[in-house]
């Protein structure tokens, strides 16, 4: 049976809403092994979630941020088809009382995701996609566009962790755009570039399901993407993965056309 995304979609803001936003400015949080911030809302979204997508789809199995390395590894290498799951995206400003944070959950299929949910709980905006179906915000379909001005006039939302060390010095030093912002939810930024909330986008690394949502999200509303090598963003790796992105087609060639000649990894 094909996954019905609209319902999918549907109990995945419901959840978010009960299990994330009714703990938000309530709860503590810890730090994982890897040093990343883990509280109770992600644990309890990542439950109420993996139970539910069980219960309707046992056939299906589930990647989550919050699965063993080992098993994410596995479960990556051995099934065609899985859901990918970030319960909490943005977990470090949901604690700090920051209110940019979102769920995010996408469908796989032989190595390409054709269905994805990004959900912000803070502003109730539920972003879908389905492959070669459009993108959509609360129903309305989603349309980039071009902006209509030069990189040097850009407002970029830029990550700067695991950016190559020339070019976090250059983006510092030369700022080739004329403002920078950090969300600190990648999931978020993906599906801020396909709403035309910013014009160019860069991250030096993000995991698979920071990136496996966003990346349909943003290309069914028209944008582009890719990584700092220009060969497209990696959908079948674990491990860090950088994204270069845009609404514009002329923004986004001209913004990695920059990164590129300031690349000093490769």
């Amino acid at each position: 049976m094909q996954p019905d995304l609209q319902a999918i979609a549907q109990k995945i803001r419901e959840i978010a809403r009960a299990e994330i936003l009714s703990r938000f400015e309530r709860v503590g949080y810890e730090f994982k092994a890897d040093g990343s911030v883990l509280t109770e809302a992600d644990l309890a979204a990542n439950q109420s979630i993996t139970d539910y997508l069980q219960a309707i789809h046992p056939e299906i199995p589930l990647l989550s941020e919050e699965m063993e390395a080992e098993q994410q590894e596995k479960l990556l290498q051995e099934a065609p088809v899985f859901w990918c799951l970030d319960p909490l995206d943005g977990t470090s400003n949901f604690a700090s009382g920051i209110p940019l944070f979102a769920t995010s959950l996408a469908l796989f299929n032989d190595g390409q995701v054709v269905l994805a949910i990004t959900y912000d709980p803070v502003r109730d905006e539920l972003f879908t996609a389905s492959l070669g179906q459009g993108a959509y915000l609360n129903g309305q379909r989603l349309h980039c566009h071009k902006i209509g001005f030069q990189l040097a006039h850009a407002v970029a939302l830029v990550d700067f962790k695991r950016l190559p060390k020339l070019m976090q010095w250059v983006l510092l030093e030369h700022t080739p755009y004329g403002s920078q912002r950090n969300l600190g939810a990648s999931t978020l930024e993906w599906v801020w570039m396909a709403t035309n909330r910013g014009h160019v986008y860069l991250h030096g690394g993000m995991k698979l399901w920071d990136l496996a949502a966003g990346t349909l999200i943003l290309a069914e509303a028209g944008g582009y993407s890719s990584g700092i090598d220009g060969n497209p963003v990696s959908l079948t790796q674990l491990a860090n993965s950088s994204v270069v992105a845009s609404p514009d087609p002329d923004l986004f060639k001209h913004w990695l056309s920059f990164l590129q000649t300031y690349n000093d990894n490769v």
